[in-house]
């Protein structure tokens, strides 16, 4: 199991990349949460299976097809479970 906290930069809000970002992650099976950030970043957090976790991250350099992501900084942090779902914070 793994977790990873993202920072995604470029044209990520306004864009429904939260709402894609929480469909995804749902389809992975992840749990975690992600937010807008007041510098124009999106900001999430994944949990879940290695291999899903790694999907998702290659998601996030994409993105819905109306962003441009510029740049993705992930961190892999210890997996902690804490999460019971994936939800949007706002």
């Amino acid at each position: 199991m793994k977790r990873i906290h993202v920072y995604i930069s470029g044209r990520v809000q306004g864009v429904f990349f939260r709402a894609e970002t929480q469909r995804t992650a749902k389809g992975f099976n992840l749990t975690g949460w992600v937010r807008n950030m007041a510098d124009g970043r999106v900001e999430a957090v994944f949990e879940g299976d290695d291999g899903n976790v790694d999907k998702m991250l290659d998601w996030c350099h994409i993105g819905p097809s109306a962003a441009r992501v510029k740049e993705v900084l992930a961190e892999e942090e210890p997996y902690a479970c804490e999460f019971p779902a994936f939800v949007i914070k706002y």
